[in-house]
Order: C-alpha cells, then structure tokens, then sequence
C-alpha cells in the first residue's frame, strides 16, 4: 500500500491546528496558480480560506495522479480512503484534510464532490484519449464541475439553474485549458480532443503527433473552440444571479476563458506550436474592465452572443 505520509512528508503531522493548516493550503495555492492571490483579495475574507483549501485539495490530487512515477492508481485509492476518514474521524496527519474537515462542516458539504475530483484523476490514469465529446463531458463532470458546486455551496448559493449555469462555466473553461494544452497534454500522453472528431475533420493520430498543422487541423479547432465559447457565453448568466464580490470573481474565471479562446482563434488555431496566454497587463486590464462592468452595468447581451 502506498503510504502518502512518506510520499509528502511535508503534509503530514501528528498534531496541526485548524488555523496553520489554512495558512498551510494558503501557500500551496500561492505557489501553484499563479492567478489565485489576485482572485482571492476579491472573495469576503471570512470565505476565502474556504476556497484556500478546495484548491489545495484539488492541487494535491492532481498531483498524486499527475507527478508520481509509479503507482498513480493506489496512491489515489488512498487519498480517498484517508478523505473518507474525514467523515467517520480518522486523522491519518494530513494538513489539507485538517483544512479540508473544517470547510465541510462549516459549510454543510458532503465528501460527493470531492471523490468526483479523485475519480477524474483515476480516469487520468485509465484514459489516454476520449472517443467521443459526451466522454469527454463525463471528464468535465468530475474534474471541473464539482470545483464550481462546492463553491457556490461555501457562498451559500444554490438552486438548479445556478448548478446548471456553474457546469457550463467550468466545462467551458476545462475544454478551454485542453485547447491550449494539445501539444503538452500529448507530450504526456493524453489526447482531449475526441476521436470522432478527429475522424470527423479528417485528422489523424498520426498527425498529431506528428505536429501536422494543416487546413483539417484548423477547422478541428475551430469547431472545438466554438463549442467551449459557447457553453462560457451561456455560463455568463450565473454573474446576474450572485452578489457582492463574489460576482467578479466569477465573471473574471469566464471572460479570462473567453479571452483564451480569443488567443487561440488570434493565432489561427496552431496551438501545436505555440501556447496562448494571457500576458500580465492583459491580465490587469481584464480585471478593471471585469470589475468596472459588473458594479456599474453588468455584462452585456453582446459578450454573452
């Protein structure tokens, strides 16, 4: 059985506080998304190290199923035998699920989401390529959506069309970071873009990983890009239904991915050869803008069409 206590040993002690162990995802979060110190000023503080220990969470189990040399599927059999222990008070030392215990009774959350998290890395693990795109969105289901639920459940939001609103953001943005990542995703072996896709604009395997970057390419991501601008344009709704700060902080996450996209289709679509990013003033620019349009007006019909 791998034991994670010796894997990261930095996360693992015999006794921790509630309060270090929030300090402790804080870090974590700081040093892995390079976004998440700016996101998080916007979040009410008495909300934010809620979110500090989703993240973290969520970094460690992509971590486990992701960084690992070996023995990826029984390391996150254990993360979710040691998470399961959170319910029923077992303490195995891990900081993150000291962290992570306090979220979940504070905000009435169920272990659900979480274990939907580690199932997507399994997945990860079993899956190097998807057939068809309602595979694909079965992935989503796990590994993004349930990021976006547990969130509007620590601000106290619900109410179906605000879940359905909340998985087509984070679908949006999941099939987004795919569309940037076809050439490092396939490096590593994983190809997101579904076979029949593929099949259906006349690209091969073959050529991917060959870096083809043809006529067939560009319509493929053409037509992938459109499908994950459209489900970020529908998700814009969700901003209208939530207050206060919270509603940047959201409206940022989805116009940042339609600003991807843009990036994407500005390069004609050979991210083969080049990865879109966002630069720091870009950034910057988007965030006043973000903020400006929210408080004062909202987001316009035409950003949403």
């Amino acid at each position: 059985m791998v034991e994670l206590s010796k894997l990261t040993p930095d996360l693992y002690a015999n006794s921790m506080s509630v309060e270090r162990a929030y300090e402790k995802c804080r870090k974590i979060n700081t040093e892995n998304y390079e976004n998440f110190t700016v996101v998080s000023r916007l979040l009410p503080q008495d909300k934010r190290k809620y979110i500090h220990a989703l993240y973290a969470f969520s970094r460690y189990t992509d971590d486990l199923g992701d960084e690992l040399e070996g023995g990826n599927l029984e390391a996150l059999d254990q993360w979710e035998r040691e998470l399961e222990g959170v319910e029923k008070g077992d303490f195995t030392g891990n900081t993150i699920l000291v962290a992570l215990k306090d979220t979940i009774e504070a905000n009435g959350l169920t272990l659900k989401p979480f274990k939907k998290i580690i199932t997507a890395n399994r997945l990860d693990q079993k899956n190097s390529s998807y057939e068809t795109y309602e595979d694909l969105l079965y992935y989503c289901e796990h590994s993004a959506n349930p990021v976006g639920r547990i969130f509007l459940n620590i601000f106290g939001y619900g109410g179906d069309r605000r879940i359905e609103l909340s998985d087509k953001t984070c679908t949006g943005l999941q099939l987004t970071n795919f569309w940037q990542d076809v050439d490092r995703d396939e490096r590593m072996g994983r190809v997101y873009v579904p076979r029949e896709d593929m099949e259906r604009f006349n690209y091969s395997r073959d050529e991917l990983e060959n870096r083809a970057y043809n006529e067939n390419f560009v319509r493929l991501m053409e037509f992938e890009v459109n499908r994950a601008r459209e489900l970020l344009q529908e998700g814009l709704e969700l901003v209208s239904t939530l207050d206060g700060r919270v509603k940047v902080d959201v409206a940022l996450f989805n116009l940042g991915g339609l600003k991807i996209l843009d990036k994407i289709e500005s390069i004609d679509y050979d991210v083969l050869h080049r990865r879109p990013t966002v630069s720091k003033g870009e950034k910057v620019w988007l965030f006043l803008l973000t903020a400006a349009k929210v408080f004062l007006g909202g987001i316009s019909r035409a950003e949403r069409a």
